[in-house]
């Protein structure tokens, strides 16, 4: 590893206990010999098998998140995306064999094939971090620290964005990206609109299906309410994945 991607992977380290055990995990990605690699089986990209996922926390119990709004939310607007995107793909797979096709034609159902992609997985994200207690653990902390300077400044950033979403669309994430290390806030609109190479820690959805039913046009509510029920340990897991992929896009001189 060089020097310069040293100074990187050190930077956006958690703790010294982390960065003993990811430095570790870069030695053995380095020697593991291609024949013993794990390589995921690849799925069809046409297949139209996409399911909805239970909610991994009782939604009768959130603070501030009414039961009735989740379960709406759930069922009809995450519920509805997998459903569509399942529709897409096998449109897809179908007009792909008509020659006669235009291409912009067969395009424009591509952009609805990346927005349901895009509605279906930071849906599972956002459902993914709630059911907490609002309290992030020392090592999510000192990373806001290192990014931002402070919680707080993170919190008033994460905030804002939120509240200025309030009446329109879209999403805020706290995102990592793997090729320049850095980890910030990200407004994502349409379901769309990532950088690239970044991948979502914490996801909020501003969209009005989030809290009209509870909040009515009150969005800093929701905010509010949604911050004192985030599942830190959620944020805190995927944050310690997205350091060891960090860890091999670094070795595997993906730069």
């Amino acid at each position: 590893m060089s020097e310069i991607s040293r100074r990187e992977f050190l930077a956006v380290t958690t703790s010294a206990v982390a960065l003993t055990a990811l430095a570790s995990e870069a030695a053995a990605v380095e020697v593991l010999p291609e024949s013993n690699a794990v390589s995921p089986s690849v799925a069809s990209a046409f297949a139209a098998n996409h399911e909805i996922k239970p909610l991994a926390f009782d939604p009768a119990k959130l603070d501030g998140l009414s039961e009735k709004m989740m379960r709406s939310h759930w069922e009809n607007n995450y519920g509805g995306s997998v459903k569509a995107l399942n529709a897409v793909k096998q449109k897809l797979a179908a007009m792909l064999d008509d020659d006669s096709l235009p291409a912009y034609i067969y395009n424009d159902l591509k952009r609805e094939h990346l927005m349901r992609t895009g509605s279906v997985v930071l849906h599972e994200l956002y459902f993914g971090n709630l059911g907490g207690t609002g309290k992030p653990d020392t090592a999510i902390q000192k990373s806001l620290i290192d990014a931002f300077g402070s919680v707080e400044a993170w919190d008033k950033e994460f905030r804002r964005m939120g509240v200025g979403l309030g009446g329109g669309s879209g999403w805020v994430v706290l995102g990592y990206n793997l090729h320049n290390g850095l980890l910030e806030n990200y407004w994502q609109w349409d379901h769309l609109h990532a950088p690239s190479s970044t991948l979502p820690l914490l996801v909020m959805d501003m969209y009005e299906h989030s809290y009209q039913m509870d909040y009515g046009a009150a969005a800093a509510k929701y905010v509010d309410a949604f911050f004192r029920n985030i599942n830190w340990e959620s944020v805190s897991t995927r944050l310690e994945k997205v350091l060891k992929a960090r860890v091999v896009w670094l070795t595997g001189g993906i730069r």
